[in-house]
């Protein structure tokens, strides 16, 4: 007598309770790891990267350039990447708008770089990765403010601030575990400050 070997395989409703367990799964880790937090989060990395660069490039600007005032250093400039306008405390000066990018004097940032000895440190100017986007933290509130990079600078070679919007919980927020917005020694609590005189902007 022959026996036949029946194939053991999977019923539908192992199958149902399977793909049921990793949706929930699926859910659990989006929920935890926050796709769009995460993307926020590089984006105020760039933002502050970007600001740690160009304040390198005006310090040695600075200390390298014969004379500033005839490389660009003007009186009271105040420029900004976006049509937003903050306001301007300490600088007293018409906010222009640009998002130029050239580092020969008529960027954003309105300082020849290319007069330093070594040449621009900079390719070209940063523009916030968020540019003009109302999608950043004014401190408190998501989504409240223009996400911009803001410099100003007084008639005095070197006094100079340059500020940027975060746009994550993490580093936007004043609850946030990495908040930079209050930890700066900045005056304002919903920016990112850097630079010689962290009052030129409200």
């Amino acid at each position: 007598m022959e026996y036949v070997k029946k194939e053991k395989g999977f019923t539908l409703i192992e199958l149902l309770v399977v793909i049921a367990i990793l949706a929930v799964l699926a859910t659990a880790v989006v929920l935890v790891l926050n796709p769009a937090e995460l993307i926020k989060q590089g984006r105020d990395s760039t933002r502050i990267s970007d600001l740690a660069a160009l304040n390198s490039a005006i310090a040695l600007f600075v200390a390298d350039v014969r004379n500033p005032s005839s490389a660009g250093w003007s009186t009271g400039m105040c420029y900004y990447t976006a049509t937003t306008t903050p306001a301007a405390g300490g600088v007293t000066c018409t906010p222009t708008i640009s998002t130029s990018t050239t580092v020969n004097g008529t960027g954003w940032v309105h300082i020849d770089f290319t007069q330093i000895s070594s040449g621009s440190p900079l390719s070209k100017l940063p523009i916030d990765p968020n540019n003009g986007v109302v999608g950043c933290y004014n401190g408190t509130t998501p989504n409240a403010t223009t996400c911009q990079y803001i410099f100003a600078a007084s008639s005095t070679v070197g006094v100079y601030e340059i500020d940027a919007a975060m746009e994550s919980q993490k580093y936007g927020s004043t609850s946030g575990s990495a908040n930079v917005t209050n930890t700066d020694n900045g005056n304002n609590p919903s920016q990112y400050e850097v630079g010689s005189n962290l009052s030129l902007i409200n």
